[in-house]
Formats: structure tokens, C-alpha cells, sequence
């Protein structure tokens, strides 16, 4: 009408993007569970990492095997925490990527991703984490090839989630293949053994 304000007709905004529907609490756990127990098989810790690492996946292992998700997404952020503190080695690529994130105080108008609609924030988030992941499993098949732990049957499945995500991003499809990689390095990799568990110096034969 005459003398209306002028204004952009209202939209609906975007809906986020669903999560990939193959989704679940054990899945969620799972892709977590299974680099973390990789990463504390690096040569770095010399075969026997600190209590204050292994008790956590220890913990997180027993509550996944009894489909307790909640206390087992708790345990791994303990131990995402504990990854990233300064007393520790610092974990190489892509295993720095289970630390905690500690980003950088800035005010909120720098990030990048600030001016973006929430659907589109939400869809670059789950792009990344699925990048993430793409990068782990890498990761863990190639620690694996190189430390006598038989994978060669999950380099394809890397490779074709490699495919997958250029083109589809973390669909369905992409985490399909992830998945498997991450079952059977759980099965393959043996937990990490503590420094705590190291044996004790034998006693000496009485004569």
C-alpha cells in the first residue's frame, strides 16, 4: 500500500541438514573409539602410555561394549581433554584431531562462519566433521600397514569414502564405508597397554 515501509518479502528459512540417517549412539561412540585406541599406540608413547590416558579408553571401551553410550561419550571427552594438555607429547596429524578443540578468543564478528544462515552453518559443521573422519581413518590404515596389523582389505573402503565424500560430501554412502573401516580397526588394534601394567622387576632367586 501507498506509504508502506520498504521491505524484502519474509522467507522460511532453510532447515539444517539432516544428520546422515545410518546415524546412532553406537556409531557416534564408535567413530571416536576406535582412532582414539590407535593414537595411543603410537610410537611416541614407547608401548605403555600413562594410566591417565589408557583409564579413559579403558572406561569408554567397557561402557560401549555395554551399550552405554552416554558414559562412553563422557570417558572420550575426558580423554580429548587429556590429549591436549601440555604434559603430554603432542599428537601428530590427523590424530591431533581427537583433542579437545581450544580455539583462539576473538570476538564473535571475526569467525568466518558468524554471518552465515544456521542451516548453512550446520552443513559446513557436518562437512567438516566428515573430513575429519575421512583423515582418521586414513590415518589408522596407514599406522596399521606399517605396524604388522593386516588391513589391506580396508584401503579400498578409505578410498572409495575418499570418492564418496567429493562428490556427496558425509552422506549416507560415505559413512557406510567409514564404518566398516573404523569396526574392524577397533577388532584389529589391541588396546594399548598402561605404563602401570609394565612388569615389575622379577625378584631375585633366594639361594
Amino acid at each position: 500500500m501507498p506509504g508502506a515501509p520498504n521491505r524484502p518479502p519474509e522467507t522460511t528459512p532453510a532447515a539444517a541438514p539432516p544428520p546422515p540417517a545410518g546415524d546412532s549412539p553406537a556409531k557416534t561412540v564408535l567413530r571416536r573409539l576406535a582412532p582414539s585406541r590407535v593414537a595411543l599406540r603410537l610410537d611416541q608413547w614407547k608401548g605403555a602410555p600413562s594410566p591417565d590416558l589408557t583409564a579413559p579408553l579403558e572406561k569408554a571401551e567397557a561402557a560401549f561394549a555395554a551399550a552405554d553410550y552416554s558414559n562412553a561419550l563422557s570417558a572420550l571427552d575426558l580423554l580429548s581433554v587429556r590429549f591436549a594438555e601440555p604434559r603430554w607429547p603432542t599428537l601428530p596429524e590427523p590424530f591431533r584431531l581427537l583433542r579437545v578443540p581450544i580455539p583462539a578468543p576473538m570476538p564473535p564478528h571475526w569467525d568466518p562462519d558468524h554471518a552465515l544462515a544456521p542451516a548453512d552453518r550446520e552443513a559446513k559443521r557436518l562437512r567438516r566433521v566428515a573430513e575429519e573422519q575421512l583423515a582418521l581413518a586414513a590415518g589408522c590404515v596407514t599406522w596399521a600397514a606399517t605396524h604388522q596389523i593386516e588391513v589391506t582389505d580396508l584401503v579400498p573402503r578409505v578410498e572409495e569414502a575418499r570418492a564418496v565424500f567429493a562428490t556427496e560430501g558425509g552422506s549416507d554412502g560415505f559413512y557406510e564405508r567409514i564404518d566398516t573401516v573404523w569396526e574392524a580397526v577397533r577388532a584389529r588394534v589391541p588396546l594399548p597397554a598402561s605404563s602401570s601394567a609394565r612388569a615389575a622387576p622379577a625378584a631375585a632367586d633366594p639361594d
